[in-house]
Order: C-alpha cells, then sequence, then structure tokens
C-alpha cells in the first residue's frame, strides 16, 4: 500500500470515529476503518476487562462468520487463553519498548509474532481465515483492548510492514475512543441530577418529546408520574440540608427501585422536591399500580412525610395529547391535587368523570402558581 493511500486510510478512519454519536457508532467506525485500511476481510475491536479477566469483544465487522455478531452480547475470552494482551506487552514496556502489533497466520507466528499463537491459530482455522494482524489499543498509558483484522485463506501474509501500519491505526483509534469517552461523560453529566444519580429534566423532556411522538405516530401508550416530596423543607430546616439530601437520595433510590418494576422506565429528579418517571408502553393500570407502591414506600422512609403522587397517561380520557407540555401538565395538576386533599395514594388525571378537576386545571389558559394554590386551597377548606 503506497504512502498516499495509508495516509488517506488514517484520515478516513478519524473521520469516521469523529462522525460517531455513540459508542457502538465509534467502536463499529473503527473497526471498518481498520479493516479498510489494511486491506482485510473482517475486523473486530475488543476490550480488556481487567475485573473480570477478559478480552470482551465489542464490534465485529466485515465477512463474519455463523458465531460472530456485529454487536455481541456475551463474546469474551479468558485473558489466559490470550497472555500477549498482559504478559507480553508488560514485558516490552518494563524493556522500554513500545506496544507493536504483530502478524499471526493458521500455520503459526509471522512477523514479530508475540510468542502466544495456539488460540489464535486454532481460531484462525475454525474460521476459514489464513491471518491475523493483532495490534494493542493503549489508553491513558494502559493496555485497553486489541484491534484485530484478517484476511481469508488464500490472501497474501500480512507483513511486517503492516504490522507497524496496524500499531498507527491503533493510536489513532485510541485517540477516537478516548474522544467518546469524553464526550459520553459530558453526555452522562448533562442529562444527570448530581445528587441522585436520576435522570435529570433536561433528560426527561428529550425522552417525553420523542414518546410522545411515538403515541401521535403508533398510539403508543405513554404515562408519566410526577411526585412531590413532601416534608423536604421542614428536614432542611430542622436538621439540616446534608440530612434533606440523605431524604432526597433515599427517596430517589425508592423512585428508581419501582421504576425498575416497569420495563423502560425512566426515573428522574425534576428539581428540589419534585421527581418522576416516564412510561412508555405499560398499560396505565400498571402505572398507577407502581406509583401506588411507590407512595407505600415513601410512606415508610425515615425520613420526611410521605409524598404526593399524580399520574397522567394517553390510555385514560384526558383528551388528545398531541405535545409533551399537555401531558406534563396533567400530571404536574394531579400531583397538586394529590398535595392538597394530602392523599396518600397517586391521583390520575381523567379518571373523575367529564368534568374532571385534574384535566380541567391542565387545561386553563395559563396554569400559573397562583392558580395552582387556589387549586390547592379549594380542595383543602373541603368539610
Amino acid at each position: 500500500m503506497g504512502e498516499d493511500r495509508r495516509l488517506r486510510a488514517v484520515v478516513e478512519l478519524s473521520q469516521g470515529m469523529a462522525a460517531a454519536h455513540t459508542p457502538r457508532e465509534s467502536w463499529r467506525a473503527a473497526a471498518l476503518g481498520a479493516c479498510h485500511a489494511l486491506a482485510g476481510s473482517f475486523a473486530a475491536l475488543s476490550v480488556w476487562e481487567r475485573e473480570l479477566g477478559r478480552l470482551r469483544v465489542l464490534a465485529n465487522v466485515g465477512e463474519r462468520a455463523p458465531d460472530e455478531d456485529e454487536f455481541p452480547d456475551g463474546e469474551a475470552y479468558p485473558v489466559h487463553q490470550f497472555p500477549e494482551i498482559t504478559e507480553f506487552l508488560h514485558e516490552r514496556w518494563a524493556g522500554g519498548g513500545e506496544p507493536n502489533a504483530w502478524v499471526e497466520t493458521a500455520d503459526g507466528p509471522a512477523g514479530g509474532g508475540a510468542g502466544y499463537c495456539h488460540q489464535r491459530v486454532a481460531a484462525l482455522r475454525r474460521r476459514g481465515r489464513g491471518c491475523c494482524v493483532v495490534a494493542p489499543i493503549v489508553l491513558h498509558g494502559r493496555a485497553w483492548g486489541e484491534l484485530y483484522v484478517a484476511r481469508p485463506t488464500g490472501a497474501p501474509v500480512f507483513e511486517r510492514a503492516d504490522a507497524d501500519f496496524a500499531t498507527v491505526l491503533a493510536s489513532v483509534v485510541a485517540a477516537g475512543i478516548a474522544q467518546t469517552e469524553r464526550l459520553e461523560e459530558a453526555r452522562r453529566l448533562a442529562f444527570t441530577d448530581a445528587l441522585t444519580g436520576l435522570a435529570n429534566r433536561r433528560a426527561v423532556d428529550v425522552r417525553l418529546d420523542e414518546a410522545v411522538e411515538r403515541h401521535r405516530k403508533d398510539a403508543v401508550v405513554v404515562s408519566l408520574v410526577v411526585c412531590d416530596l413532601n416534608g423536604l423543607k421542614r428536614v432542611n430546616d430542622t436538621q439540616g440540608h446534608a440530612v434533606g439530601d440523605r431524604l432526597l437520595e433515599r427517596f430517589g433510590s425508592v423512585l428508581s427501585l419501582c421504576g425498575a418494576m416497569l420495563p423502560g422506565t425512566l426515573a428522574a429528579r425534576l428539581g428540589g422536591d419534585e421527581f418522576c418517571l416516564l412510561a412508555v408502553g405499560p398499560a396505565a393500570d400498571e402505572v398507577v399500580r407502581i406509583a401506588d407502591e411507590l407512595c407505600r414506600r415513601a410512606a415508610e422512609l425515615e425520613l420526611g412525610e410521605g409524598v404526593a403522587c399524580g399520574v397522567a397517561s394517553t390510555e385514560d380520557p384526558i383528551g388528545p395529547v398531541r405535545s409533551a407540555r399537555r401531558l406534563f401538565r396533567l400530571a404536574d395538576a394531579a400531583q397538586y391535587r394529590a398535595k392538597a386533599v394530602r392523599a396518600a395514594k397517586p391521583v390520575v388525571a381523567g379518571r373523575e368523570g367529564p368534568d374532571d378537576p385534574v384535566v380541567r386545571l391542565a387545561d386553563a389558559p395559563s396554569p400559573t402558581e397562583g392558580e395552582r394554590r387556589r387549586f390547592r386551597g379549594r380542595h383543602e377548606r373541603r368539610p
């Protein structure tokens, strides 16, 4: 391969990883870019999971064998089967060397072999491949995993120059992975509540918009549970904010546990003492059942005074839901009613007949804080 072509291949690999929006896209771009750059028929990217003592395959691309999925869930190999990823690299680094790639063939090592080949040789033969080049990926000064590119039986065997080029490609992949990890961490921080570890309001807004769009197109049931943690101010005032934070964390754990009872449900802290569950798919009655369980568990916390809980679901008689804003206002209004009447169970929008007060409040022109207070006060004055 000429120098110009190799340079183009490096640029294409870098651009492919830079354009990735998710880790999976980044892994696939890395494997595809390396496969193309080295004129391979198959490539894989694997990560070394030190705590589990194994190499786990993240992505397989190209001509895959029947047992090779593109993004495998459980394809992993004990590191002791491939000790070059640990022992060989460690020995080279201890001697002042660098992590270089090597070539292996279906007949044994070639082109600067690592000295451990039996497992890879067996794998090459089993899958009809004639040779492979293996390049360690080093991130933050530590072995992160490996890049593997293979050619079929009968194709030209990789040469030492190919192994050297694979070492360069592995460095480019490492830089791309580092960038992906930084972006993932930034996304995590942007959509996570720092105190509880739950999703935050921004995450709810994004997910709720997507969910309502699915409801409009495919009639998918979307339900929102909005909770107000009772007694937080009193805890803060009498026991201090550190204890108040502990109450928020404990309720966050309860919310997460209850949310897990509904597959795919998002548990979030909206801010202050307000939390929510966003369920997409489960029936409204099932969501109400979980909301009831949430109220029961919240009431048993040693701190606080339980929770006021409101539910709004597109499966209930609340009228058309064409926007995320309307569903949120309905759940919010139900939560305010629960607060007003000091309900021990969730209040569900649309279940009090044609003139449901929750729906009426939510659909008022502008449900301001003042209107909410009047709504609350009206119910508090009931005998």
